[in-house]
């Protein structure tokens, strides 16, 4: 007997055709004393259109005034996709429930649209799974202290599933999604890209923290905090996809670098003109923490020595522009700055890998590679086991592939 809990996203939900195939191809893999929970995301495009919806109303829908609101209406496309599946499960002979991430007992905070887990309380989990029910949950939500419901951000459906995954003290979490596993580059970018059997938690991380899409950050975290192996694999075929967990099992080809990511979600700000003394870039940036607003790639450069004046660049979210931008201008205008700039036509691109620890040359062999494909590089940021670079948005597909042929030409 086996507890697994089972991801689907949204391309694998996105017609009531996918969804009745989902529910047979979990029934034809179960086994007979399997408990088995399923977290699923919205249909198809259904975030995407219910955001549409709100910018008919405004044009910025996410703005504070708005962020409650948001989270009201963007929980109804996961309440569509559980409840269909799980008739979908009953057609086929099998009883099964669908509960909305409140009723599994996820606790979040209080910040719309991009609320952290605080806690789970899986009882009610349990109960319906004791009666012999397959247990479809919605993804991407919970609620906060006052009831409220509260989405998790981007990919907020595997951050449900693997930490409903840890409380439950799963055997395992299982994605399913679009690609049949985790690619040394998005293979719709890149067709030389290759799979990875296995990819450790901290790697996984940073791949996912830099743009690649196949997961989130915080249930990277959650898997590596619960110790869950993840296994990323295919809705469409039966393949065997990448496994992240701790330590690699198996020898796997050895390369400088796990992988590419990018990130073409984002906006670069630039506060030029500013007084180079203490206290300025914590003016700026404790003013965009308090509005939940996430900085990368800071970069502070002299401009003018004599006058001992500064600029200060970084990047945020795009969807966090709106909001990021009435905050910089009244913090500009606190600490006299010249003007702000603003820049959405950007895309970050970054390799990562642990073999970078201790080989030199890496960061020197992206440079030439971006360089050979006549790609100017805007900003660069580094951790221990990656490089980033800003880069002109329109350049992103070139600037992958060149990267990804330099690193895993043979």
């Amino acid at each position: 007997m086996a507890l697994v809990v089972k991801k689907f996203g949204g391309s694998s939900v996105a017609t009531t055709k996918k969804i009745l195939a989902v529910a047979e191809r979990i029934l034809s893999e179960k086994k007979p004393d399997d408990k088995i929970v399923v977290v699923v995301s919205a249909m198809g495009d259904s975030t995407d259109n219910l955001i549409t919806l709100a910018e008919g109303i405004d044009k910025h829908p996410y703005k504070s005034a708005y962020l409650r609101e948001m989270d009201m209406l963007l929980t109804t496309g996961e309440q569509v996709s559980i409840s269909l599946l799980a008739m979908a499960f009953q057609k086929l002979g099998h009883p099964a429930i669908s509960l909305t991430g409140a009723m599994v007992g996820m606790k979040t905070d209080s910040v719309h649209t991009k609320g952290r887990i605080l806690n789970i309380n899986p009882s009610r989990v349990f109960e319906e799974l004791d009666k012999g029910n397959i247990v479809v949950v919605a993804g991407f939500q919970g609620a906060d202290k006052f009831g409220d419901p509260v989405t998790l951000g981007r990919g907020g459906s595997d951050a449900s599933a693997v930490a409903l995954a840890g409380a439950m003290k799963a055997d395992e979490c299982e994605i399913f999604t679009d690609v049949d596993g985790i690619y040394s580059a998005d293979p719709r970018i890149v067709k030389g890209a290759r799979k990875m059997k296995e990819i450790t938690y901290r790697e996984m991380l940073e791949m996912a923290r830099l743009g690649a899409g196949v997961m989130q950050p915080r249930s990277v975290e959650m898997g590596y905090y619960f110790n869950i192996p993840i296994h990323v694999r295919s809705t469409f075929n039966d393949k065997v996809g990448t496994v992240i967990r701790e330590d690699y099992t198996m020898e796997d080809n050895y390369f400088e670098i796990r992988g590419v990511a990018h990130d073409q979600k984002v906006a670069k700000v630039a506060i030029l003109g500013v007084d180079n003394q203490p206290g300025i870039a914590h003016k700026i940036f404790s003013a965009l923490a308090k509005a939940n607003i996430s900085v990368d790639m800071i970069v502070q450069s002299i401009r003018n020595l004599e006058r001992n004046i500064t600029d200060i660049v970084f990047t945020i979210e795009q969807t966090d522009l709106s909001e990021a931008k009435k905050v910089i201008d009244k913090v500009a205008e606190d600490i006299n700055a010249t003007t702000v700039l603003v820049e959405e036509d950007v895309a970050k691109v970054s390799i990562v890998g642990a073999g970078m620890v201790g080989s030199p040359g890496v960061a020197s062999k992206m440079f030439g590679a971006l360089a050979k494909a006549g790609i100017n590089i805007d900003i660069i940021s580094t951790s221990e086991i990656s490089v980033s670079c800003l880069i002109k948005g329109s350049q992103l597909t070139e600037a992958v592939n060149a990267i990804h042929d330099e690193f895993f030409s043979e």
